[in-house]
């Protein structure tokens, strides 16, 4: 089992984000936030299309009944609030708000998000300008057509996952002032988070810590911004190894593939000299000899 990293679609995007694997469509879906865009990359083909969005969309999880439609309906957390997405095989995509949200400052938009193994999405909002280091953004519960503040005071909320169990909720600041990796006991009847300790902390580890994903034994996949690398911790917050791939920015993982074998890294394409990156914004598959979960249906 090979550990390099195979560039699997040389997307380009500005900030790639939220890769979800469909896997009745044999398709990985993600979005690009600035690019304003939802993108697949079909398994059967190699080939990849993009939809446009109307704001820039944080994170997308795939709703529940998707099964009758072409591309699937996608809940994407957005600027304004939460959505529901159908892209079609024109190229033209469709949407329905689903609620809004009043964000406490402008300048806001929803960032890294996931559903609970109840199907239940939960979503964090930062300040755009992250230079700014304002602590205005706030974990959301999608709750029927209304959004429920769960926690605050967060810059830059990522790495959102949940334990096989579903009884374990983590949760990340990636901004350079925090770098720090929550654990949270999660109770699944109510889908509230309690008990909040430090599960890592990563500032003298390489890389900020971005989007997340979890394996089935329970361990804590995370990618290492500006250090080209993807962690995994194990349950109890043990560095198990890290991995390469050939960008300084990668975003966000995703288990996925025939036998979730695969590990899709989305990343971000920064601006200026990229003569030592060329393939920066790319999206990439690496065979990590684990196998992760089924995303859960986003009930809507």
């Amino acid at each position: 089992m090979s550990e390099q990293a195979e560039l699997l679609f040389d997307a380009r995007n500005g900030v790639g984000e939220s890769p979800v694997w469909d896997a009745q469509r044999q398709c990985l879906f993600w979005v690009d936030i600035p690019g304003r865009a939802l993108w697949c990359w079909n398994a059967g083909t190699g080939q990849a299309r993009q939809w446009p969005t109307p704001e820039m969309p944080g994170c997308i999880a795939l709703a529940a009944g998707s099964e009758a439609t072409a591309h699937g309906r996608w809940v994407a957390a957005m600027e304004t609030g939460v959505a529901l997405l159908t892209p079609h095989a024109d190229g033209t995509l469709t949407w329905a708000t689903i609620t809004s949200v009043q964000h406490p400052q402008g300048g806001m938009r929803f960032n890294d998000g996931r559903c609970d193994r109840q199907g239940r999405l939960r979503a964090g909002t930062m300040v755009m300008d992250m230079s700014l280091a304002s602590a205005a953004g706030s974990v959301y519960a999608l709750e029927g057509s209304r959004a429920r503040a769960l926690h605050g005071c967060l810059i830059t909320p990522n790495g959102m996952a949940f334990s096989p169990d579903g009884k374990t909720m983590y949760l990340s600041d990636s901004h350079p002032n925090v770098q720090t990796v929550w654990a949270f006991d999660y109770d699944v009847d109510s889908g509230t988070p309690s008990r909040q300790r430090v599960f890592i902390d990563m500032k003298p580890l390489p890389g900020r810590p971005d989007g997340a994903a979890m394996d089935e034994d329970g361990g804590y996949w995370i990618c290492g911004n500006d250090a080209g690398l993807v962690h995994r911790f194990t349950p109890d917050g043990r560095l198990d190894r890290s991995l390469a791939v050939p960008v300084k920015k990668p975003a966000m993982c995703a288990f996925g593939g025939s036998g979730f074998d695969t590990l899709f890294v989305t990343s971000i394409r920064p601006g200026g000299d990229l003569s030592d990156q060329p393939l920066a914004g790319g999206v990439f598959a690496l065979r990590p000899g684990v196998r992760g979960l089924d995303e859960p249906r986003c009930v809507v």
